[in-house]
């Protein structure tokens, strides 16, 4: 599947924004399954300076410094990306998971995708004794661990309640986890810390799902959204869950980043020099080829790759 995607950001700031130095990561990765085709990344006010690098993990990350006075922020991403993943394993193939704890723990690779990496706590996710327990019923002595995440994902898709308004960006774990309740961030560092509490690499995934609109009604322009889901090391490879939806990652699933948590992979982040207040609004289009578009996506999609591409 051939997808394009509109990833559009505007803060508005109730007095004017003096300097700005923000860390933009929204160009989807190549590789698992997927190959960018095109990306271009549009910065309104013009940026004086724009430096890309990549991270440990391999994420691309441009940095942008802006020192014109603005009252208004626009950030808009566009991408060409093809997506074609294997088929998933059965849900109890693989090592048990008893192995492949001892595995990782073994494992003296530093590679970016090596599984030490995520098997520590890290910023948003802390290791909780309750969250542990609740994962215990998922790996009996035995059980691959494949099998064991796989029915982690579809007990906290049972148990949990997706709301919106049940929890913030800064909700702490704990609270999520007790409230049962949440957003897909919240699903995926409770499962992420569920499986670390038991010894079993885990990473925090953010990209985009394709939607699928009601039969006889068209696409809500900007009416996607990011998503997040975890990816699990098995002892055979990485291994992507959604614990939001309780399905196995394939093609619907577009990739941006991986990191320990959110806080290695939030869309934009950094510091602005203003007092007042500000508003975010955020609008997403994941349109699948031969779908119709928003104009300004068809543009992209017409103009030459030398062109379009950052």
């Amino acid at each position: 599947m051939i997808y394009t995607l509109r990833h559009l950001t505007r803060y508005r700031y109730g007095k004017p924004v003096r300097f700005a130095r923000c860390a933009l990561r929204l160009r989807p990765q190549d590789g698992d399954g997927q190959r960018v085709l095109e990306s271009t990344l549009a910065i309104s006010p013009t940026p004086r300076t724009r430096i890309v690098r990549r991270d440990y993990f391999g994420l691309e990350t441009e940095a942008v410094t802006i020192d014109a006075v603005h009252s208004e922020l626009r950030v808009e991403a566009l991408s060409r990306v093809l997506v074609e993943r294997p088929s998933l394993p059965e849900p109890e193939s693989g090592p048990s998971w008893e192995e492949v704890r001892l595995s990782a723990l073994a494992s003296r690779s530093l590679a970016p995708e090596a599984p030490i990496h995520f098997l520590f706590p890290s910023v948003r996710v802390p290791l909780v004794a309750e969250v542990t327990d609740y994962a215990r019923a998922s790996f009996p002595p035995g059980r691959s661990a494949y099998g064991g995440a796989f029915d982690l994902m579809m007990r906290i898709r049972a148990d949990f309640r997706f709301d919106s308004k049940a929890t913030t960006v800064q909700t702490p774990l704990a609270e999520s986890f007790a409230l049962r309740a949440g957003v897909c961030q919240d699903f995926a560092h409770i499962m992420i810390a569920a499986l670390r509490g038991l010894g079993l690499p885990a990473a925090y995934v953010s990209g985009y799902l394709r939607t699928i609109p009601p039969p006889g009604r068209p696409r809500l322009r900007g009416a996607d959204a990011s998503h997040a889901w975890v990816a699990v090391w098995c002892g055979q490879g990485w291994i992507g869950l959604d614990p939001t939806n309780g399905i196995g990652v394939r093609d619907d699933h577009i990739l941006v980043a991986r990191g320990r948590d959110y806080t290695d992979v939030s869309p934009i982040d950094g510091i602005v020099s203003s007092s007042g207040s500000q508003k975010l609004r955020v609008e997403v289009d994941v349109i699948p080829e031969g779908e119709a578009m928003p104009p300004e996506v068809a543009e992209f999609e017409r103009a030459e790759p030398e062109a379009a591409t950052a």
